[in-house]
C-alpha cells in the first residue's frame, strides 16, 4: 500500500488529503483507510509539486466527516 496522506477536509462531497511529499497515487487508484476499509477512488492530484493534495471521491456511504485527521492509503 502507498500512503496517500492526512484527510484535511471535505469539499463539495470530495474528500482533500494532504500528501506527506511529491509520491502521489494516480488517478483511479483505489483509497482505504487504515482498517483497509474502501473509502473512493483518487479523481485529482493538485498544488505545490513538494507536497500535493489528492482529492478522492468517496463511494456511497461512507461517511466523509469521520475521516477529517485520519490517514488514507492507496491500493
Amino acid at each position: 500500500m502507498e500512503p496517500v496522506g492526512e484527510v484535511t477536509g471535505v469539499a463539495g462531497g470530495v474528500v482533500v488529503a494532504r500528501a506527506d511529499d511529491e509520491s502521489t497515487p494516480g488517478i483511479g487508484n483505489e483509497v482505504v483507510d487504515d482498517s483497509l476499509d474502501r473509502v473512493g477512488s483518487v479523481v485529482d492530484v493538485f498544488g505545490p509539486v513538494e507536497r500535493p493534495y489528492v482529492a478522492v471521491s468517496p463511494d456511497d456511504g461512507v461517511r466523509t466527516a469521520t475521516l477529517v485527521g485520519e490517514r488514507l492509503y492507496a491500493r
